[in-house]
């Protein structure tokens, strides 16, 4: 009896240093709700201003042969192509755990995903480790900090390398397609991964030419705007990440804190159940002592 009495004060304790713990992340992560949002807005806004740039562009007769349309366009002949390219995949998770399925969700989908010959560039400490520690022997701490992109603070700058290295191996024939494994922002309690494939680039269906002067002609001007172009959708999709990131762990920790304390109100009333039947028990004993 005494160590039973003993194991529910020790499973108390354990619960209460983790409804604390969970609290404090909670609060972090509403701290931080409100600037992740903001981020994500304006990102948007950008994306959908270069977005519709771009839809002009490449919608102008003038744009038929620009490279960026894929094989059809640059019009390689077999002898040219030695070896199939591959996907390129840029995957955006998070830095730290604790936030539901985040994380699982986007590994999930690209294990899902139908093609084999796939490439990964991460974005994500998360991700890094996820993709990268096969083929690294990383041993000292510090320089592991500097191998991985932090998706908290992503700087655009990153998102343009990227996107120059992508642009560039696309031109090249290295790779066939770029797309963007991300968690689309849906409301605060719902995430949803998603993929958003940004070369080649495709022709929007009932797509108009607008009147205008384009300086200098719009087949020049679409080859030099696709690089900031790349690098725009990147920086906003990693910030629509990491918005679900803040929201999803924040639910988490609101959802650990509910059952932290419900273990805790279920484990008193059983460690007061214990400790009066042990009480029972000695005045039995000494009632018992006391008629002899």
């Amino acid at each position: 009896m005494a160590k039973d009495v003993k194991v529910l004060r020790k499973k108390i304790k354990s619960f209460d240093s983790t409804l604390h713990l969970t609290g404090a992340m909670g609060l972090v992560a509403s701290s931080k709700i409100r600037k992740a949002t903001d981020a994500m807005l304006e990102g948007r806004k950008f994306l959908e201003s270069i977005q519709e740039v771009v839809d002009n562009l490449v919608s102008n007769p003038d744009c038929r042969k620009c490279i960026y349309f894929g094989k059809d366009a640059k019009e390689t002949s077999d002898e040219e192509v030695k070896e199939e390219p591959k996907t390129r995949l840029i995957v955006i998770a998070g830095d730290r755990g604790l936030c539901g399925g985040y994380n699982a969700n986007v590994f999930r989908f690209v294990r899902d995903m139908e093609d084999p010959n796939i490439e990964v560039i991460p974005i994500g400490k998360r991700a890094f480790d996820r993709y990268n520690n096969d083929d690294e022997d990383v041993s000292d701490d510090s320089e592991e900090e500097k191998t991985f992109d932090s998706s908290e603070y992503y700087s655009y700058d990153s998102a343009m390398n990227v996107a120059m290295d992508c642009v560039r191996d696309f031109a090249d024939g290295k790779i066939k397609r770029v797309g963007i494994v991300y968690n689309k922002y849906v409301s605060i309690m719902t995430q949803t991964p998603d993929l958003k494939w940004i070369l080649p680039l495709s022709r929007p269906e009932n797509g108009k030419v607008t009147d205008g002067v384009y300086e200098p002609g719009p087949f020049e001007l679409l080859n030099d705007i696709v690089p900031q172009y790349v690098a725009g959708v990147i920086y906003s999709l990693v910030k629509e990440s990491f918005a679900c990131e803040v929201a999803a762990r924040r639910m988490a920790m609101d959802s650990a804190k509910k059952n932290a304390t419900e273990m805790i109100e279920n484990l008193q009333l059983e460690y007061n159940r214990v400790r009066q039947g042990k009480i029972t028990q000695e005045i039995t004993e000494i009632v018992a002592g006391a008629g002899r």
